[in-house]
């Protein structure tokens, strides 16, 4: 640790300019990415109307254009921000309600439209840099080079692009993990030192506010909680004393803080597990460690590619780098330091494991739950870099001076292809929607018709962002049959049941063929 020096001119510049790429990358193409399944239920919590209200004016077997779509999305005059709590608590409790409070404050002022909301996201993801610094200083206690180097890996990182362009909670909640990680670090240390009682409390004070705002940003907030009591006892050796008092104290005033709304998603359990907004069609556990493997190499570099992709080989020194990473770290610095990074790697990821395992949740194939996991490997590998690229012999400085210039240079590439793409594996059950689109729009007078069942319910308002005007929506509630009227030249069908498609064979004697299919959606056309 002690070798870690002010970075050399040539080291802050370069971490200058990949931190200006990193901030140009944010503010790129902000709405070029399709509006997602997962985001279209931000909008609507946002807007306060119930799934209710949705259903029976959207899916009630009517002809409807896209513009139907749009008012269900704006910020009503006649609701409020208590309306999107209440929608939240009665509906989908598994959301904490303090992104979707503000998101709704933003649009009010800036608009519905997919760049204003996802805006939000990336002004916030901007504050990751300041937090990332702070973080570094509190915990490794050293000058420039090493948070220079995790800011500069967290600006190129694709992973971190994802989240400043979703328009969701994530990139908010990093923000708060890191502030209540910094709280309790800062805590920690002046509590060794002589301080008045009056700054112990207001330091612990702080904890608590940061933890409050953690746990109503994000439900997983519970487990960096945990991680960060196991650090408190583990550092103190299972003793009681001042200190774990304190910090007991300072989270359960936390804790009873956020007890309005645990009490609701407890409440709500049921509906917690048959949300609509989760995904669930994970498959098997043999996939789940090449999933994860892929979602460590997409924290560096990442091209869109699924696990199965033979380029995926070029991940493997990626992975190398990382288990050294976190060996080194083990191996180098004080527990109190390693201490604290595997327990924000591990704590926080293994309820999704053991989730994914046991009952089949996509939570790991969904990857963007993994925020305290991505923190930690990012801030590892940063220390490796930091501590390597000085020290030792000029040949040894060299390589990794070459290590630090690849891992660089793969971030920028990934962050270039991201820019440019109609779409990602983070779009989830939206994914295919671009492709959907289009064989639609090249239809002279084409009708889609669906229902609100499984993912089809948010998915069709996504696909209203991307059809022509002349494209006309036919929804119906469940498996009803719906009227079929005249004058469309061609018929769609959206990822149907069985029970609808063949409904709609039988009662007017056509036959259908599937013309679309990815792993969540499928594209059925209606002929005679």
């Amino acid at each position: 640790m002690r070798r870690l020096v002010i970075a050399p001119r040539e080291l802050q510049f370069l971490i200058v300019v990949v931190l200006i790429i990193g901030i140009f990358f944010r503010f790129v193409n902000i709405d070029g990415k399709v509006y997602s399944h997962d985001e279209i239920y931000t909008s609507l919590r946002i807007s306060g109307c119930t799934t209710a209200q949705i259903k029976q004016q959207i899916f009630n077997g009517r002809i409807i254009s896209k513009q139907a779509f749009a008012k269900f999305q704006d910020p009503n005059s006649k609701k409020s921000c208590g309306d999107t709590i209440r929608f939240l608590a009665i509906e989908d409790s598994q959301h904490s309600p303090f992104y979707d409070v503000i998101a709704r404050f933003w649009v009010q002022v800036f608009g519905s439209s997919v760049t204003a909301i996802r805006s939000l996201s990336t002004l916030v993801s901007l504050l990751v840099f300041p937090c990332t610094y702070c973080l570094c200083k509190e915990l490794f206690k050293v000058p420039l080079s090493l948070p220079g180097i995790a800011i500069a890996l967290m600006a190129i990182s694709p992973m971190q692009l994802i989240y400043a362009h979703q328009a969701q909670e994530y990139i908010l909640w990093e923000v708060t993990v890191l502030l209540s990680s910094i709280a309790l670090l800062r805590a920690l240390r002046l509590e060794s030192k002589r301080q008045p009682e009056e700054l112990r409390i207001y330091n612990w004070i702080i904890y608590t506010v940061t933890l409050t705002l953690n746990l109503y940003t994000f439900l997983f907030s519970g487990f960096v909680a945990i991680a960060h009591g196991i650090y408190v006892l583990a550092t103190a050796e299972f003793r009681w004393n001042k200190t774990v008092k304190a910090y007991l104290l300072a989270s359960l005033a936390g804790f009873l803080v956020f007890m309005p709304w645990m009490l609701v998603a407890i409440a709500n359990q049921f509906q917690f597990k048959n949300s609509p907004s989760l995904t669930t069609n994970y498959s098997h556990s043999v996939n789940l460690v090449a999933s994860l493997l892929v979602q460590i190499n997409r924290i560096f570099f990442d091209l869109n590619i699924g696990w199965k992709n033979p380029l995926n080989l070029f991940m493997l020194p990626i992975i190398i780098l990382v288990i050294y990473a976190i060996y080194f770290i083990w191996r180098t610095t004080h527990a109190k330091v390693w201490l604290f990074i595997i327990t924000l790697i591990l704590v926080p990821t293994l309820p999704l494991l053991v989730s994914d395992l046991i009952f089949g949740k996509a939570r790991l194939s969904s990857q963007l739950d993994l925020v305290p996991f991505y923190l930690g490997i990012q801030i590892t590998v940063a220390y490796l870099l930091a501590t390597q690229l000085y020290n030792g012999r000029l040949s040894r400085r060299q390589i990794w001076q070459i290590v630090l210039s690849l891992v660089i240079i793969a971030g920028i590439i990934s962050c270039a292809v991201y820019s440019q793409a109609e779409t990602w594996w983070s779009k989830l059950v939206s994914q295919g929607n671009p492709q959907i689109s289009s064989i639609i729009n090249q239809a002279e007078r084409p009708l889609l018709i669906s229902n609100y069942l499984s993912n089809n319910y948010a998915n069709v308002f996504s696909i209203s962002y991307l059809v022509e005007p002349k494209v006309r929506f036919l929804l119906v509630q469940g498996t009803n049959i719906p009227k079929i009227p005249k004058g469309f030249t061609d018929i769609f069908l959206l990822t149907p049941s069985e029970t609808l498609r063949k409904g709609i064979v039988k009662k007017y004697k056509l036959k259908t063929k599937i013309i679309y299919k990815d792993e969540y959606t499928s594209l059925w056309k209606i002929s005679k």
